[in-house]
């Protein structure tokens, strides 16, 4: 998969507030699909659509032991997700240190 097929599948997966809650929950440590379906007033296989999602973008992996199938996050594409975003942030920074200058010298010629 290009970088730009992966920040799609990136940003798609995030766009559900249950995939982001569902990732929210792994951020403190692995948990089985039936842990991560408690909070949600849905069923355990749609849960697990959900993380089937999660999983082809690469935001979480799933193991074996024994008779539990253990969900963790992988962050490497959130990494990816955040550097993209990284750039847009430093770009309205940087118009918003444009606008406090513009406003500071408003300011000072009212004063004149």
């Amino acid at each position: 998969m290009s970088y730009e097929q992966e920040l799609d599948a990136t940003f798609q997966a995030l766009a559900d507030p249950t995939r982001r809650a569902i990732l929210a929950r792994l951020a403190s440590g692995e948990a089985s699909v039936t842990e991560l379906a408690e909070p949600f007033a849905m069923s355990q296989p749609a849960i697990s659509k959900h993380l089937k999602v999660l999983e082809r973008a690469g935001l979480i992996r799933r193991g074996r032991d024994a008779q539990r199938r253990p969900c963790r996050i992988e962050a490497k594409p959130l990494e990816a997700a955040n550097m993209w975003i990284e750039r847009y942030r430093e770009l309205w920074e940087a118009n918003f240190g444009r606008l406090d200058s513009l406003l500071e010298e408003m300011k000072t010629e009212k004063k004149d």
